[in-house]
């Protein structure tokens, strides 16, 4: 365990025994939104529809609360975050680059979300553009590509490795499918993404570029929903037969807080959405005020590792397929990845 994230571990263990022994103040008032936020989720959770998990972690201070975290779920589009980290550790190992071309074929098309279904076959698609169709559009039949390429079960053994138990690609995304076969948790997905955001998943490049991609989410009906608009949310929803999810990171000013949510058994999409956003809200407000006290107080994690994800230099490879500004300072000290040029 880092320095870091010992101190993070023993703040929330002084936050929570605080409360415990009756602590009067400031450390009390402080925990105060924290323990509340549990026993709302708790109270919330009882009254969902269907079978819900829910967990959130504060990053500064590993504060975490939730309902059901370990729970193993239908992942569905979220199952796409394990599969954008398995490509992102096989170009970080060398075997291919963003510039790989990928021809699509008639087994990786998928029409239960995306364009890419329609287009014909032996179409040519760099990774760097399935990635983004894959995460921002959800578009299943980019997702197939991309598993193609770097293979189920490396997928799996990758995601065995980080330690996560419950999450496995079963098959390839097929929307008239088994739902069982792609699979996780509220605490698998908590942990994927807080490692990015420690910039410790594959590596810190690859860690920023993934939060960049999930940054640019064209579906934000659930989480984002009901927070002030502007915020940065970098997250990934899933949705297939009776069940709804959505996880990812909430940047809270420099206070960022991780939050994962997954249902199913809904007896609707619309029950399931809005039990996703009464969540949401209520992390939303716990966190606040929580992170108003912290300010108030002495900060307790350096600004640089909380702040919101900066914009890296090569950041315009993900959009319409422009060159990074050749004067601006490296992302890190690693050599970067070969950036992609437009197809013809």
């Amino acid at each position: 365990m880092s320095a870091m994230r010992l101190l993070r571990s023993l703040v929330a263990i002084a936050v929570l025994c605080a409360v415990a022994c009756g602590t009067p103040t400031p450390a009390r008032a402080a925990a105060a939104p924290l323990v509340a936020l549990g026993r709302n989720l708790s109270e919330l959770s009882a009254r969902a529809p269907g079978d819900v998990g829910v967990m959130v972690e504060d990053v500064a201070t590993g504060f975490t609360t939730g309902v059901n975290r370990g729970a193993n779920m239908p992942a569905a589009s979220t199952i796409k975050i394990p599969v954008m980290v398995e490509v992102f550790r096989q170009m970080a190992s060398g075997t291919f680059d963003l510039n790989r071309t990928l021809t699509l074929q008639a087994s990786d098309r998928d029409w239960g979300w995306g364009d890419l279904a329609g287009a014909p076959s032996g179409s040519r698609y760099r990774v760097s553009k399935l990635l983004t169709l894959m995460i921002t559009e959800s578009d299943n039949t980019a997702t197939n590509m991309l598993i193609r390429l770097v293979g189920r079960a490396h997928i799996n053994a990758t995601m065995r490795s980080l330690g996560l138990r419950q999450t496995v690609v079963g098959d390839y995304i097929r929307s008239d499918g088994d739902i069982r076969s792609l699979r996780s948790s509220p605490q698998d997905m908590t942990t994927l993404l807080l490692d990015m955001v420690h910039e410790s998943l594959v590596n810190a490049w690859s860690s920023r570029e993934m939060i960049q991609i999930l940054a640019g989410q064209h579906h934000n009906g659930l989480l984002p929903e009901p927070l002030p608009p502007g915020m940065t949310i970098a997250h990934k929803t899933g949705t297939l037969h009776d069940t709804l999810n959505d996880v990812g990171i909430v940047y809270l000013g420099n206070a960022p807080y991780i939050i994962s949510v997954m249902t199913t058994h809904l007896p609707s999409l619309d029950a399931g959405r809005r039990f996703i956003r009464g969540v949401s809200r209520l992390a939303f407000d716990a966190l606040t005020r929580f992170s108003a006290w912290r300010a108030a107080t002495q900060p307790i994690v350096p600004a640089a590792e909380a702040a919101a994800p900066v914009v890296a230099p090569d950041v315009l490879m993900w959009e319409n397929g422009g060159e990074p500004d050749a004067t601006a300072a490296p992302p890190d000290a690693q050599p970067p990845l070969p950036l992609p040029t437009p197809l013809p």
